[in-house]
Formats: structure tokens, sequence, C-alpha cells
């Protein structure tokens, strides 16, 4: 439900802040007292078309923020919110919506910042608006196959899951055969292009840990008469004639001589031995890698030219040996597809066959349990028109059927709702039947039925009572009751019978200061309710016959709401 409502620089509202409670909110005043203003407000906040001509006059910007409270943690919503990387805090998504004065949008949902479009998709899951002229999903022809299988239940779900996990099988292998049967041009030009790709790696004759072992060879071959330097001088100082090694022997003899004569320089002279004997080996050593030592300038030139091979080979197929031995090896198996493509168009047109029967089975259960919930469907709608004082209405879902007709995520059926009115009229789409007081009918009849099986959170309906008096209104206002049963109902009107079911009442008027226009929100309880529908009976002036009216009217609404809420 919409728990909370901020408004901020909005149309002639200042600043406004509204709590709502479960069930039926009614909203009156006069009008143009900025009643769809409220309206106005939600619609942007759930991504509807907003521009800089809602922002205030003298503003730089308008803030609008909504907190919705979802007790069912398998609300779609969490879904998509999961989807797009939006975390949940406990039950409450908080949606967001700032219009600068240069007319663009930033949304936040849960403090994320997010696309107009997932704005409008979260908000769709949350708030479902419907005016005199405007029903967002049921107006909608390609939506009524999802609102009958809403109705059907569960059943329904079960063949629908199975259709649809067979039906991503079915794209899938239908993809694979359009791939493999593209133009025989297309064909004979990647079979080039993988040949010409798989015989340039294979001619490289590329070894795993190869390039490192190249890069130390160069180093060191760039760097080779530096080191042949380095190691003469150092073989020099080792062995040299009156240089470091003949220093050290003489040091070891003059400490043997005396290491009989004191213990503490037996010890030393053992140090100093290791020690020569060590550096002689060195010296021996380095002798031996100087002799072997030779300048190949053809061998920088190979390491040079191979390593770039390596890098060219690099910058088509992959960032190392190892990635570009795996692209080989992907291509190589591409290219046999493609060689041996008439026997794999042959194998996957035969399990495409195979699967369309299956799809087959699937798709006419699907229809016929949409036929059956259909007549359901059907009978429900019209048990409601009845209580809506259309006794002569008709109702019924179309399956229409087309020839050549593909499979789709939904099946095969393509299906609309249809209504007749009148008594002889011939039925009409639901999205051309004429407007007015027998389209709100309708569609309060069709709210009832679908807001058990939507999973809206909150149904707003914006002055759908127009164009109706009487027992006809009676019934609008008790089945809007009803329809709050299952949602959260928000609903501006004129009509007392409507707003005397309220649960919570609100009164919008206008207010004057300092030669600005404000909008004043205030919650109607008590006496003052009697007050507010004797001047929606009776106008500006509110007399005592038209207060007897409202008691009575308040009073038969409690019980009538009773009533309607138990059933």
């Amino acid at each position: 439900m919409l728990k909370e409502l901020s408004i901020k620089n909005f149309a002639i509202i200042d600043e406004l802040t509204v709590s709502f409670e479960e069930g039926l909110t009614v909203l009156t005043g006069e009008t143009g007292a900025g009643k769809s203003i409220i309206i106005d407000a939600v619609h942007l906040l759930c991504g509807g078309r907003g521009s800089q001509e809602f922002i205030r006059h003298g503003a730089k910007k308008a803030e609008l923020e909504g907190l919705f409270i979802i007790s069912n943690p398998k609300h779609g919503v969490f879904k998509k919110m999961t989807d797009v990387g939006i975390d949940i805090e406990e039950e409450s998504i908080i949606l967001r919506r700032d219009i600068n004065d240069s007319g663009k949008s930033v949304c936040r949902v849960n403090g994320k910042l997010v696309t107009i479009g997932i704005l409008r998709e979260i908000g769709a899951s949350l708030i479902d608006i419907h005016g005199q002229h405007e029903s967002q999903e049921l107006m909608d022809e390609k939506a009524h196959i999802h609102l009958l299988d809403q109705f059907s239940g569960e059943k329904l779900k079960v063949v629908k899951d199975a259709y649809q996990e067979l039906f991503a099988k079915y794209k899938k292998w239908k993809k694979e055969l359009a791939t493999l049967t593209e133009n025989e041009q297309q064909i004979a030009h990647k079979i080039d292009l993988y040949t010409f790709q798989v015989d340039e790696i294979e001619d490289a004759n590329l070894v795993v840990g190869e390039e490192e072992q190249l890069q130390e060879e160069k180093r060191k071959l760039q760097n080779f008469h530096k080191v042949f330097d380095k190691m003469s001088n150092a073989y020099e100082a080792i062995l040299g004639e009156s240089k470091g090694l003949d220093y050290i022997g003489t040091a070891m003899v003059e400490l043997q001589d005396i290491s009989d004569v004191d213990k503490n320089m037996s010890e030393l002279s053992e140090q100093v031995s290791s020690a020569f004997y060590i550096l002689q080996d060195a010296a021996h050593q380095l002798k031996n890698e100087l002799d072997e030592m030779e300048y190949d300038t053809n061998q920088l030139q190979y390491v040079e030219d191979r390593l770039a091979v390596i890098q060219t080979l690099k910058r088509k197929y992959g960032q190392s040996i190892e990635d570009i031995l795996a692209y080989k090896q992907q291509i190589t198996k591409n290219l046999e597809q493609l060689v041996n493509r008439d026997e794999q168009i042959q194998k996957t047109a035969e399990k495409i066959a195979q699967i369309e029967k299956d799809l087959e089975l699937e798709a006419n259960d699907l229809t016929d349990k949409r036929k059956i919930a259909s007549k359901q469907l059907s009978e429900a709608i019209m048990e409601q028109l009845q209580e809506l004082y259309m006794e002569k209405a008709t109702f019924s879902v179309m399956f229409h059927e087309h020839q050549n007709t593909s499979y789709n995520e939904n099946g095969m059926d393509d299906l609309s709702f249809y209504i007749s009115t009148n008594v002889g009229e011939p039925l009409k789409a639901l999205t051309k039947i004429a407007s007015g007081g027998e389209l709100s009918r309708m569609m309060l009849a069709l709210k009832s039925i679908f807001s058990k099986h939507q999973g809206i959170t909150s149904i707003i309906f914006d002055e759908v009572d127009t164009g109706v008096s009487g027992r006809v209104a009676q019934a609008i206002a008790e089945k809007i009751a009803g329809i709050a049963t299952n949602s959260q109902v928000l609903c501006i009107s004129h009509l007392p019978q409507v707003a005397a079911m309220a649960d919570q009442h609100l009164m919008i008027k206008k207010e004057v200061t300092g030669n600005r226009t404000f909008t004043v929100l205030e919650e109607v309880i008590d006496d003052k309710r009697a007050e507010e529908l004797s001047r929606m009976m009776s106008g500006a002036e509110i007399t005592s016959t038209t207060l007897k009216h409202s008691k009575e009217l308040l009073k038969l609404a409690k019980e009538r709401k009773k009533i309607v809420r138990k059933l």
C-alpha cells in the first residue's frame, strides 16, 4: 500500500505530506481545489510523462516521494528490484522523482538512481490509475490474455510454466537453425575466414609460457656486452694476479699456522678456508660462463621476430597465448559445424519438429483451460455488471482465429475482451466502447474481479463516478468499497455515496496567502464528515435537511460496507 506521499513545489502545492490508510481513502473538495493534482503527482512518481510545467512558479524543481509498504514477500515488485540491483529494506519501497526546471528528471528507488523506464516498470507493479478516459492494463488488448491467465489460477499456471519452459528451448533451436541457414555467401565468407584464422594460429606453433621465455632471452641479448664486461671484471677481481683470491689464500695459510696454538684461531681458520674454496669455485664457474658466451645478432633478431608474431596474434585473437589457443579451439568447432552444416541443419530441423509437436499439445491444453476460464470470467463479470445496474450488458472473451499463427510465449491464443451494453447491439472490443457512466461501471466490474488477481498494491480512481446518480451511484460506491477489500483504493469523487463508504476521508481545498495560492489537505473525521457530505449534496450551503441526509447516508454506508466486505 501507499503509506505516505510527500509533494513539494508541484503545481499549486507548496509542500504537502499525507499519510494513507488501508482500505478506501476518498479525496473530496470543490472543483479546482487540486484533487487531480494529487493523482498527477502519484502518476509522475510512478514513471508518468513529466515536464517543467509541473514545477511551482518560482521554484527550481518539483520533488515527489512515496513510501510503499509491501507485506507480501512474493510480490512481483521484489524480483524486478532484485533484477536491477536495488536493495530491499524489509517491507519498504521508497520511490522518489525530482523534476528540474530543465524538464529532466532524477529518479530513485530506495535511494538508488534508476532510469525513468525502471521507475515506470516498478511503479506499474504498485499503482494502477484509472480515470474517466484512462485505464492502463484493462484498456490494453495485449494485456487481456495475462489478466485471463491470472484469473484462471494455479491449474493454468502449471500448464503455462511447462509450455514456456518448452518454448524457451524452441526459441534456442530456432535461433540455431537460423544461424546454420544463413545466406550461402555469408557461410562461404565465414568458412574462408575461420580457415585462415586456424591456419594462421597453427603456423605460429605457439607454446604456453613461450612469450615469457622469449622476453627473458631478449633482455639478456640486449644486455650482452654489459653482462660480459661485468662478469670479466668479477673474475679478474677474484682470480687475477695479486687480487682477491691471492690475499685470502695468504690469510688462510697464516691462520692455519697458528690454529694449533690458539683454539679461537682454529674456527677463524676454517671460516677463511671455506671462503677461499667457495670463491675459487665461483671463479671457475665465471670462467666457464665467459668461455661459453657468444654474441649472436641473428638470435636477437629471431627472438624479436617471434615476439612480433605473438603480439600480432594477441591483437587479433586474445590477451595471451592461452586465449589465442582457446579461440582457435572454438573457431575450429565453428568451422566443423559450417563445413558439415547440411547434417547439422537436418538434425536441428528434426529437433525443432519434435519440440513443435510437444508445443502443440501444451498450447492446445492452454487454449482449452483458457476457454473454460473465459466462461467463468464472463459469468463473474456479468454478475458484477448486474450489481451495477447493467443487466442488459453482455461480456465475452473473444478468441480470434488466425491462419498460420505462430507460437509465442503465451501459446497460440489471440484474445481480447468484448462487451455489449444494450440489447440487440453487437459485441464490441472493450477498448472501443463509449466513455462515460457505462465505461466507468464496466471498469469497476473488471476491477472488482481482477484486483484479487493482479497483485497491484494500490488502485486509484480519478472521478470514475462522473455521469451517474441515484441507485447507480450507490452501487458504484459499494463496488469501490468492495475492491478496497483486496487492495488499497484511493478515490477522487464528487458523489456523497462514495465518500460515505470511505475508511479515510481527506478534503482538499485552496487557500490564498500573500498573493500566492496554496493547496491544503486535511482529514475529515467525526461530525465534519456529515458536513462535507452535506456540502457535496447541496453545494456551498449546508442545511439541516442535508445534514440529516448525510448522517443517514453515513449510517447506511457503515452497514453496507460490512455486507460488501463480508462478501
